[in-house]
């Protein structure tokens, strides 16, 4: 039995979205695979969930909630 591995691919990748100084900004990416190990990054680095950061996930759809937004946030 051979089982070629299917890659996954964003189904609706992320759109630019405003954000409103210390308020909460919401990402948001659908997959085409449930429960694909999603990875966040602000250039290189790899955020981490905190205070700031809160990862979501159910399904195909993956999301960033940024808390308190800053203009570095962008």
């Amino acid at each position: 039995l051979c089982v070629a591995a299917v890659p996954v691919l964003f189904k609706r990748a992320l759109e630019n979205t405003d954000m409103e100084e210390g308020k909460s900004v919401s990402l948001r990416c659908e997959l085409t695979k449930a429960d694909a190990t999603v990875v966040w990054k602000k250039g290189e680095t790899t955020l981490q969930a905190s205070a700031k950061y809160e990862m979501k996930q159910k399904g195909t759809v993956a999301e960033l909630v940024i808390h308190n937004a800053e203009p570095e946030d962008a």
